[in-house]
């Protein structure tokens, strides 16, 4: 995942990667040696440099406000597959839609029909990846013009699920 993170006022490219071991991260094109374990929802143990801290994230207002080492920090995250959607904030999208894997998978159950009226944040297809299921919602209101993918089959992180009108 390839995130553009603004951190009081600087940019930074963050991307982290599963690994078998946890997470691969790098910032700004360089490794950071980073061991991140999620504790719950928002917590997060991080092992940087020999050095372990605790990070709670919160979503705000479509930002985050982040808790670490005693400091407080806001950051704003772009994520070309739509944080901000899943998160429920931002603005509502308009027009033709995509509604994306958000991680490779298997479609376990496809919850909207073609043809349906459908509003923003509401389910369209869930999809199991690492024993979770994870349900894909739509990025905006309006209806369903196709779903692509079928109960069964397995999909990339990025491919098209399903198309809004």
């Amino acid at each position: 995942m390839k995130l553009t993170v603004e951190l009081a006022g600087n940019l930074r490219i963050v991307e982290l990667a599963r690994t078998q071991q946890g997470f691969a991260c790098s910032i700004d094109g360089a490794p950071v040696a980073a061991d991140i374990v999620q504790i719950n929802r928002y917590v997060y143990s991080i092992l940087i440099a020999g050095r372990c801290f605790e990070a709670r994230v919160e979503p705000e207002a479509g930002d985050l406000r982040i808790f670490a080492a005693g400091r407080e920090y806001s950051a704003a995250v772009r994520d070309p597959r739509e944080w901000r959607r899943k998160r429920g904030g931002g603005v509502e999208s308009s027009g033709r839609q995509q509604v994306l894997a958000p991680m490779p998978g298997k479609v376990v159950r496809i919850v909207a029909k073609a043809g349906q009226a459908i509003e923003a944040g509401q389910g369209v297809v869930v999809v199991e990846a690492m024993k979770m299921q994870n349900e894909v919602r739509a990025p905006g209101s309006g209806r369903i013009e196709r779903i692509l993918v079928g109960e069964g089959q397995s999909v990339n992180a990025g491919e098209v699920l399903a198309l809004i009108m």
